[in-house]
């Protein structure tokens, strides 16, 4: 135990003692845990612990329910050694986490224990995808031998394994929009040629790979390749890429081509053993305290919102692989995962399963049973955080907090407005004591939970301006400019790391791929061996 800034006790846990948690619950043999990273987004992708999840202080009580959905789930956070994690562990307990413990010295703790804080983010995907490589030996191409077989008119079709809206905003020439979880759905569809050659890109690495080998462990007769470096490999040999594309892969099947896929699917299946829940076990699973369940409906968003199951979470394949962490938050939970037809289930439980996760096929699909409609949106309990008043003008000696991205703030903000992220609130104490506080934000759920401690540091009435500043200039509000303020390092909110790289900066771009490359050699021996690959 250890006494929080403000003076109140709480839990904590020494680093080695920690690291020992995480792996035995990963492995499924130490009960669960969610270890979360409760700093701005920015410092998490500075430097984390491997298994670590970011939910920042800022959206805490938003983010943590949707990260780790059982109240009862050990939940261990971690700050930059600042006491962010007592406020965090005080926000958690009052939304009903009963089991809430803090590293002891934060980040720097963990570093100063001789573990590795990693780069980045999506880290355990992203490594995965390098491991896959090295372990399948997964064929690849690269920018410049692509580029020369379209110059020659080879036989090839690029299918683009990114979301719709990351192909529209640049691809390879040429390329088609098909996200890695249809890859084995529609692909007959795409690809009728058994001497076509297939090339699948992502903007780096790890999609190119997955979706390569997906296809690879599908068995399509097919060559299949992942192009090198995807579209930072072209851009980085001075090739233009396409913007604004819009060819994507068909949304119908035909019988034939729905029958090629559920046959491959059914013979991957076999051949790797995954593990199918029925829907009265899986009711079972729900009603269950003991252990956590995550059930991801991996079809399309438009799939999702037409009709699923309820409880479930709609999350496309490909992007569950690419980025667990930002969907399940819990070390050794249960996940099953679900779709129509069991194809893209299964491409998701294939890959899920060699990350060493206890996942399972809902058999049969959702069925008639996907009644549910539209998006799922978990927002604020609204008997925990109060709704905030708006006011169209700022009263007259009020105090004013930006809390939206540094970046906007730089861009224009309210003259004598204060910019600061809810961690840091305790920086303007003096500001906003004994005066009306008005916060410009782009979240109103952010302004909310900023709300509660503006009020325990002594602010007057906190209200949020009436449609941010669009609203503010539209009425005649002049912003003010400051190209340097925040200055950089206090900007936590913004990752320098990989920022740029998508903005055509090629030195970001290198430095990306060199660290996409180098993750696995940063593996210690218990991160390694929580990855099941077929070679292991």
């Amino acid at each position: 135990m250890a006494l929080s800034q403000s003076g109140e006790t709480m839990k904590t846990i020494d680093a080695k003692s920690l690291k020992s948690l995480v792996h035995a619950a990963h492995a499924g043999n130490g009960g669960e845990l969610a270890l979360l990273d409760v700093r701005e987004h920015g410092q998490y992708g500075e430097g984390h612990p491997f298994f670590a999840v970011s939910c920042p202080y800022s959206i805490l009580e938003l983010r943590a329910p949707q990260l780790v959905p059982r109240k009862a789930t050990a939940v261990v956070v971690y700050d930059d050694a600042d006491g962010i994690s007592g406020k965090a562990a005080k926000r958690l307990e009052a939304i009903g986490y009963s089991d809430v413990t803090v590293l002891e010295g934060g980040a720097p703790g963990w570093a100063a224990a001789g573990f590795t804080l990693y780069q980045g983010v999506n880290l355990p995907s992203k490594t995965f995808g390098e491991l896959v490589e090295l372990d399948r030996h997964t064929p690849h191409i690269s920018a410049q031998d692509l580029k020369d077989m379209q110059d020659r008119g080879d036989n090839i079709i690029i299918l683009d394994g990114r979301t719709p809206e990351e192909y529209g905003n640049f691809n390879i020439p040429g390329g088609i929009s098909c996200p890695n979880a249809e890859l084995p759905l529609r692909f007959d569809a795409m690809v009728g040629d058994p001497e076509t050659t297939v090339v699948i890109n992502c903007a780096g690495r790890t999609r190119s790979i997955i979706g390569a080998q997906t296809l690879i462990d599908f068995g399509v007769a097919q060559k299949v390749v992942a192009l090198e470096n995807g579209t930072q490999g072209w851009a980085l040999i001075d090739l233009e890429l396409e913007r604004g594309a819009d060819r994507f892969a068909p949304d119908a099947l035909d019988g034939d081509a729905l029958a090629a896929a559920k046959a491959r699917s059914d013979a991957l299946i076999a051949k790797d053993g995954l593990s199918k829940v029925d829907a009265a076990t899986l009711a079972q699973w729900q009603t269950d305290g003991s252990r956590s369940i995550y059930l991801i409906d991996v079809r399309s968003r438009g799939e999702f919102e037409a009709g699923h199951l309820p409880g479930a979470r709609g999350v496309p394949g490909g992007q569950l692989v690419q980025a667990t962490d930002l969907t399940v938050g819990t070390l050794g939970a249960r996940i099953v995962v679900c779709d129509d037809n069991e194809v893209r289930a299964a491409m998701a439980a294939h890959w899920l399963r060699q990350m060493g996760r206890d996942v399972y096929i809902l058999e049969g699909g959702i069925g008639e049973a996907g009644t549910e409609k539209g998006s799922v949106e978990l927002g604020l309990d609204p008997n925990r955080v109060a709704e905030l008043p708006e006011v169209s003008e700022i009263p007259e000696g009020a105090a004013v907090i930006d809390m939206r991205a540094s970046q906007d703030y730089r861009d224009g903000h309210v003259p004598g407005a204060k910019w600061v992220w809810r961690g840091q609130l305790d920086t303007v104490a003096s500001h906003v004591q004994g005066k009306p506080v008005v916060l410009v934000a782009d979240d109103d759920d952010a302004a909310r939970l900023a709300a509660l401690d503006i009020a325990e540091l002594g602010g007057g009435a906190v209200s949020a301006l009436a449609g941010g500043m669009t609203a503010w200039q539209a009425v005649g509000g002049t912003p003010e400019v400051t190209p340097n303020d925040p200055p950089d390092e206090l900007r936590n909110d913004f990752l320098f790391f990989t920022g740029h790289r998508h903005m055509g900066n090629k030195a970001d771009m290198r430095k990306y791929l060199e660290w996409e490359i180098g993750l696995v050699g940063q593996l210690d021996a218990d991160e390694r061996a929580a990855f099941k690959l077929p070679g292991d």
